[in-house]
């Protein structure tokens, strides 16, 4: 009792006892788990099969379950766990498929209790019931499911998934009767343990094997699963369907997945390979990580949080031959080497920004005469609620959202009113219509009215007689205008002449003007501005007004 009462006090308030620890197994850990009081791990792997306890700032050796000089495959442990209501008892699924119950309160050396022999192939699930002591529920790579009773000596019930293995089960915390199934083809059942001819529900969750799965401790009817596509789902079992609520995505497959206790969105990750990170995701933003642990140098193959209402300690073990006690204040944070500014374009020109508070408001106070053509919308803040348990700072960000004139086309009237089309060489239109673009603070067009100018009429350029010019010393010849979509110019536009299109040939060689239509300077140079001006207009806001004023300003 004094035990019980010192890990409650060393878990309860905002003064966390304990630190970030670590300990060297003498092999790779396969997966662990912990007791009822949270004061002792058992770690089971091939070669591995131990009890720590966990002190103030170690880990010390309890006991080895490993007993006799040559050791049966019985002791080589898939995976393992430990019953919540009773303290001396622990089951293993070994890799022969035997499932093992092992009985801490035996005075012999050697604590194995019961053995089932029922698996066909290696048992990859062992799971207690939460509440019944004596039953036991395995899954298996013969793609059976089985319910023991401890009293007796072979199993009660046996379940088929009609599929090639099973990869976890578990019971569900709320509904007494009812367990959740993984399996290799990416399917998802639910079973009622009075039901075992065919199962409650059935449905498809993940591209590939479902690895593991993790019933929430608070939501009745959410489920969480994870899989070989790299995403962790959650699911809403309450309707007839299962409704995918939350996806996660991640950057490898994976393997464990842990609800933390206390915080009813956050849930913790580790994969099958590659990345030997664990994750602890917030799910209602799935894009970053709420905190990473990167202690690990090998895959982490086992988590567990260290008490079921604890949600500062996370315990895991690894290929790497160890086994870490984690605290969340020693966590990294991703999000503060994310970049806080975003920039995006509307179709219809609209300007989000995203930036840090403080940036958005020193923003509004500054005065930026460039700006003018814009009409900003009030800015809106989004402020993540402080958390007096986590020792993070706040996160808070604004988004700006700006508008194009305000959906005015007086620009575009100004425009048509204004612009130089004929009557004079080339650069003074090219000059002027920039001059107008500038006073109409519309500064992409005047810069690309000036780079027309300067790509024609400056000194050993193309005459503006011939469109084509040459690349290189081949001789090949690309239009002006090849950066445009052809289709988008009207008849007429920019040259008489007809496009001929010859098979065999390059792009560069199959779309030419043919400069031998165009004899008269003047008609070039007015066809030329009109096809730029078309475009221009046509993709800065021209579309919004009528065809037939479109085609009258060009006539």
């Amino acid at each position: 009792m004094d035990k019980m009462a010192r890990v409650t006090t060393a878990l309860s308030g905002n003064n966390i006892m304990g630190r970030t620890m670590f300990c060297h197994l003498d092999a790779p850990a396969n997966a662990i788990s912990v007791c009822r009081d949270a004061a002792q791990v058992v770690v089971a792997g091939r070669n591995i099969f131990k009890i720590y306890s966990m002190e103030e700032d170690h880990f010390a050796e309890k006991l080895n379950l490993r007993v006799g000089r040559r050791p049966s495959l019985n002791f080589s442990c898939a995976d393992v766990v430990w019953h919540q209501m009773d303290e001396n008892l622990l089951a293993t699924a070994a890799t022969n498929g035997v499932v093992v119950t092992w009985n801490l309160g035996k005075p012999s050396r050697n604590k194995q209790d019961q053995l089932f022999t029922e698996h066909k192939r290696t048992v990859n699930k062992v799971c207690f019931h939460p509440t019944e002591v004596y039953i036991l529920l395995s899954g298996s790579q013969d793609g059976y499911m089985k319910c023991f009773d401890l009293r007796k000596k072979d199993s009660v019930s046996t379940f088929s998934g009609q599929s090639e293995s099973v990869r976890d089960v578990q019971f569900s915390i709320r509904d007494y009767f009812t367990f959740a199934a993984t399996f290799e083809n990416g399917n998802v059942q639910l079973w009622d343990i009075r039901r075992p001819d065919r199962c409650e529900r059935m449905f498809t969750a993940h591209n590939g094997p479902v690895f593991c799965c993790d019933w929430h401790p608070e939501e009745r009817c959410w489920l969480a699963t994870g899989g070989r596509d790299k995403m962790v789902k959650v699911w809403d079992m309450n309707t007839n369907r299962a409704k995918e609520i939350y996806c996660v995505q991640t950057i490898a497959s994976v393997a464990r997945v842990k609800w933390r206790p206390e915080r009813k969105y956050h849930i913790g990750t580790c994969s099958m390979m590659v990345d030997h990170n664990i994750y602890v995701w917030d799910v209602r933003r799935p894009f970053i990580p709420f905190a990473t642990f990167e202690e690990h140098k090998d895959v982490t193959t086992g988590i567990v949080w260290r008490h079921m209402h604890d949600p500062y300690f996370l315990l895991s073990g690894s290929k790497d031959s160890t086994l870490y006690q984690h605290i969340s204040r020693d966590a990294k944070r991703p999000i503060d080497q994310a970049n806080p500014e975003g920039l995006c374009y509307g179709l219809f020109g609209d300007l989000a920004f995203a930036a840090k508070e403080s940036l958005i408001s020193s923003s509004t106070s500054s005065h930026d005469s460039n700006r003018k053509t814009y009409d900003r919308r009030h800015p809106i803040f989004f402020l993540r609620r402080p958390d007096p348990t986590e020792q993070f700072e706040n996160i808070s960000s604004g988004l700006s959202v700006f508008e194009p004139g305000g959906g005015d086309m007086g620009w575009f009237v100004a425009t048509a009113e204004r612009y130089m089309l004929t009557g004079r060489p080339l650069a003074e239109l090219c000059d002027h219509n920039a001059k107008v673009a500038r006073e109409l603070n519309r500064w992409q067009v005047a810069q690309t009215w000036t780079m027309l100018r300067i790509i024609y009429c400056s000194p050993g350029s193309v005459p503006p007689t011939n469109l084509n010019h040459s690349i290189g010393k081949s001789g090949t010849a690309l239009p002006l205008l090849n950066s445009f979509n052809i289709k988008e110019l009207p008849p007429g536009i920019g040259s008489e002449s007809r496009m001929e299109h010859n098979k065999g040939d390059s792009r560069a060689d199959s779309i030419l003007l043919d400069s031998t239509a165009i004899n008269n300077e003047e008609r070039h140079t007015t066809n030329l501005v009109l096809s730029v001006l078309w475009v221009l207009a046509h993709r800065g806001g021209a579309h919004t007004i009528s065809k037939d004023t479109q085609e009258s300003w060009f006539s």
